[in-house]
């Protein structure tokens, strides 16, 4: 008999960005466990497939619905619950796999995936209605979780001692990228940098949601600190979809973008993000917070060296082949930015470290770690 597990997939209704890919790889190469079956939950159906696109405006829709609506959040939790309620009846799963920090209600095994604390730590960086409704529902949910996955040890540490877990409560199970991001040559890339009007290996990449916790307004002060040479040679590409807070962000990314070294391409696809991460000089991810930071390793995947903050988990992932910066020192990221822009040889032994780092990662071992902790918590 096969082992029924009911993965919550409602994030791949929205355009994909960090958590919507860790569902749908993991999901893929949880197909190859032969003794599993998947159930997906997209918030109001289920399906036995995985869902392939994004639902066509979707981030409109929702963001009308918090703007307009009382309550939007609880009022989307209870329609939820009703219809996951339907299809577990139905469908009888033995384990619930929740990979977010909103798992519903569930009489059996449940398997939870945090992936960062960002609500306590930088609180002011969340919405009022979603910090509310995460502060009130998570505690509960960590008690009851059978097991926790996370991204990497830091947030393993930090789930640990903010909850007072016991260590085989929570289970690492590092994240991976997918096998489009890899190393790619000019002509491959020629006609989708032509259309962006980008030039291989001659642009610095900057990818994130815009919200504070990112910290792109560092990167920009640091960009701006080149001399001029360098940021017409190497302007900044800047690529995430619009998230909360952004006031000051976006002042100062329209007044960049308008002095003429800085592009903002928005959110972009999968196809094209991979492109352009394997066709930059160098990626820049000086966040200041994350669980694991998952456009590093796309980032060294691809060939492309990255300079990252010193915080969280981002010394964790990249290791040996970042770059890191304090990410309140501008002054710092630039001239480090500086570097790898004029140091060829610095250059390509990144390039040639990141891709080795990058190789201990993989959506197999993901899924076989996730897959036993399944066949553990369903066994009791």
């Amino acid at each position: 008999m096969k082992l029924k597990i009911a993965l919550n997939s409602g994030i791949l209704r929205a355009p994909r960005t960090g958590i919507g890919n860790y569902v749908a790889e993991l999901a893929l190469a949880l197909q190859q466990h032969s003794d599993l079956e998947l159930q997906y939950f997209y918030g109001t159906s289920w399906r036995p497939q995985l869902a392939g696109a994004a639902m066509p405006g979707y981030s409109r829709w929702a963001g009308a619905a918090k703007r307009l609506l009382p309550a939007a959040y609880r009022m989307r939790r209870l329609l939820e619950q009703r219809c996951f309620d339907r299809g577990t009846h139905r469908i009888r799963p033995h384990v619930y796999h929740e990979p977010t920090l909103w798992p519903l209600d569930f009489s059996g095994p449940t398997v939870m995936t945090v992936h960062d604390l960002t609500h306590i730590h930088y609180p002011h960086t969340q919405p009022r209605d979603r910090l509310k409704e995460i502060e009130r529902r998570l505690p509960p949910a960590v008690a009851h979780a059978s097991r926790i996955l996370v991204d990497s040890e830091f947030i393993g540490a930090e789930l640990r001692q903010q909850f007072n877990l016991p260590l085989e409560k929570v289970v690492l199970a590092p994240l991976a990228c997918s096998a489009i991001f890899r190393p790619r040559d000019e002509p491959e890339l020629l006609p989708r940098l032509d259309a962006m009007g980008l030039a291989y290996r001659r642009f610095i990449l900057s990818v994130g949601t815009l919200e504070p916790r990112k910290n792109l307004v560092l990167t920009l002060k640091a960009h701006a600190r080149l001399s001029p040479q360098l940021r017409t040679r190497f302007p900044l590409l800047i690529v995430g979809m619009e998230g909360w807070q952004t006031d000051e962000l976006s002042g100062a990314l329209a007044r960049a973008v308008n002095a003429g070294h800085v592009r903002f391409a928005g959110y972009l696809g999968q196809d094209d993000l991979a492109s352009v991460t394997a066709a930059a000089r160098i990626m820049v991810f000086p966040s200041l917070y994350e669980g694991f930071g998952l456009p590093l390793l796309e980032a060294m995947a691809s060939g492309t060296p990255v300079i990252a903050s010193d915080r969280a988990s981002l010394p964790e992932v990249a290791a040996a082949a970042g770059t890191y910066i304090d990410p309140q020192d501008d002054d710092g990221l630039a001239e480090q930015m500086r570097r790898l822009l004029e140091d060829d040889a610095l250059w390509a032994e990144r390039r040639v470290a990141g891709l080795l780092r990058a190789q201990a990662f993989s959506w197999t071992r993901c899924a076989a770690i996730t897959a036993g902790v399944y066949r553990q918590v369903a066994n009791g």
